[in-house]
């Protein structure tokens, strides 16, 4: 154990220090105003570098290293002994839906429901207890876990008969719907199916309760939307879970305002405790372009400025756009949900107005086609520091692996999608396919710069489960040991390099975080174990013990 005098002793002159507070001390003579010593630092820096110390003064790093720490520390420096503990820079989840997510922690959860009967009493045990008329949302459920076969709304209609059900798919691509909100939606038999969306028909032409992608919006838009002191509150303890795993902050790449808004209100009344990086809706792109001009980017805790579209669908849906045909339904090959024309006018117009865009693509013609928009543009706008992003580039050719760095695109990849959807990933597109897609390894080692999320809530909120996904690719049924695509692993620094320097790289903020040292924020995170030092199995098993963002302790359990 190390004490506060030991450790500062003879280090300033105490007189001094007592005449004043604490923050003008630091700011007149670069005193530490937390040492947190003892302790097992991975700076980020490097694969292997280290430290035992972090002197933190106005929520910035100012000494690194148990001597540097002691030389800049004084008599009010509030001495923190780690006793061994591991410490990495604030873990950074670069793909989040953060008011869906929080939200859906006081909704009902279907994902557990192994079987059809299983899922209808959970539906029936959650339509209880709601009042008559009122919604039922939430969901998270997987048809997969019970063999494939899609849900109807005659599954639910008996034992939901006053309550509209719009429950979502784990992907967020599909919701199944029961009778009345069919009804309240508007969407029969002579419903038309929507540009980029898929209403399902039975052999008679009628829904069956399943609407896909941008024909979700039909349901959604009948469902009253939450107070914004509801929505406020579930972001707050989204946040609060968020800090509870070491994520200091998120990407919120959203095609609607929702934590925009939210996000802004919250600031306006402090500190929101963990960072914000918005995105937008692409097509919003200049009403995103005034506000820069009129306001800037935000702050350390509230940024925007960056713009997001969805090009194609999901593999769960078999909405992700692909060359070849899906194998487990005939001819399909997904879905288009921007026109490619709107595609180029969008991501070019806010391109030009210096907005960072990110585009959603799965299917591997479906990266093949923003990658393309993405040469276009730039050849057409000059070069710069763009930063272009692919969310998710999950399913890819082989040579297009190679164009992300050759083109300078980031690959905002969600490791975990790995371990759940490889349990019948094979049944989508078969084995070959499946060699080249949610290629984290291939995409690490091609030099481009990767960085790192959940998806949340379709994966949960907990960098910890990405980085085992990303260390062991063994899927969460258990049955690859070995690794499923066992070369699609990567070492526990690449992984937790996509969670730290580049994601910090995505954000456009690597000046600030992304690595603990000297004049970078002070945001990181501890853990109870050495991540580097255990067995991988256990990485799940690691619980954190601080988070630290701005200086400020956020969280400690």
């Amino acid at each position: 154990m190390v004490t506060r005098r030991a450790f500062v002793s003879g280090s300033l002159n105490a007189v001094a220090a007592s005449a004043l507070p604490v923050r003008a001390l630091a700011a007149a003579q670069g005193t530490v105003e937390v040492a947190y010593v003892n302790a097992a630092v991975w700076t980020g820096a490097g694969p292997d570098v280290r430290s035992d110390a972090i002197g933190v003064a106005g929520g910035h790093v100012v000494a690194i290293g148990r001597e540097a720490v002691r030389a800049r520390s004084g008599p009010r420096t509030r001495v923190v002994d780690l006793q061994g503990a591991f410490v990495t820079p604030g873990l950074v989840d670069c793909h989040t839906h953060f008011t869906i997510g929080s939200l859906a922690l006081t909704q009902p959860s279907l994902r557990n429901a192994a079987s059809p009967d299983e899922f209808v009493a959970q539906i029936a045990k959650a339509a209880r207890v709601l009042p008559k008329g009122e919604w039922l949302e939430g969901g998270n459920w997987d048809q997969d876990r019970w063999g494939g076969k899609l849900p109807t709304r005659q599954w639910i209609d008996a034992v939901t008969p006053d309550t509209p059900v719009a429950v979502i798919r784990y992907d967020l691509h599909m919701i199944l719907c029961n009778s009345l909100a069919l009804k309240l939606a508007g969407i029969d038999r002579n419903t038309p199916d929507v540009p980029g969306g898929v209403i399902v028909r039975d052999a008679q032409g009628e829904p069956t309760g399943i609407v896909k992608d941008a024909a979700k919006d039909l349901v959604l838009r009948a469902i009253a939307q939450p107070s914004p002191a509801r929505l406020d509150a579930a972001v707050r303890a989204g946040i609060a879970l968020g800090l509870s795993k070491g994520v200091t902050e998120v990407h919120v790449p959203d095609l609607d305002w929702s934590t925009y808004e939210i996000t802004h209100r919250l600031r306006s009344q402090g500190e929101t405790g963990m960072r914000f990086y918005q995105f937008t809706p692409l097509k919003d792109w200049e009403r995103m372009a005034r506000i820069v001009a009129e306001e800037g980017h935000g702050d350390d805790w509230v940024r925007w400025g960056a713009c997001k579209v969805v090009f194609d669908g999901s593999l769960g849906s078999r909405t992700a756009l692909m060359y070849l045909p899906y194998q487990d339904e005939s001819g399909a090959h997904g879905i288009v949900v921007t026109d490619p024309k709107d595609l180029a006018a969008w991501m070019t117009g806010a391109d030009e107005a210096g907005l960072q865009v990110t585009a959603h693509a799965i299917g591997d013609e479906a990266n093949d086609i923003v990658l393309d928009t993405m040469a276009a543009v730039t050849k057409a706008n000059g070069a710069r520091d763009r930063r272009f992003r692919i969310e998710h580039a999950q399913h890819l050719r082989e040579e297009a692996i190679g164009r992300f760095a050759r083109q300078g695109v980031i690959a905002s990849m969600q490791p975990y999608h790995a371990i759940d959807d490889g349990r019948w990933a094979v049944r989508r597109i078969g084995p070959e396919r499946l060699r080249t897609s949610f290629a984290v390894g291939s995409m690490v080692r091609s030099g481009a710069h990767v960085c790192f999320g959940s998806d949340w809530p379709v994966a949960p909120l907990d960098p910890l489960t990405g980085i085992y996904a990303a260390v062991m690719r063994e899927t969460i049924d258990g049955k690859n040991p070995q690794g499923w695509y066992p070369e699609q692993r990567i070492t526990m620094a690449q992984a937790l390099r996509g969670y730290t320097r580049e994601a910090a790289y995505a954000g456009k903020v690597e000046h600030l975080r992304g690595v603990i040292m000297p004049g970078m924020q002070a945001d990181f995170a501890v853990f109870d174990r050495d991540l580097f030092r255990i067995d991988p199995e256990t990485i799940e098993q690691a619980k954190v013990i601080r988070t630290v963002v701005g200086g400020v302790e956020r969280f400690t359990a």
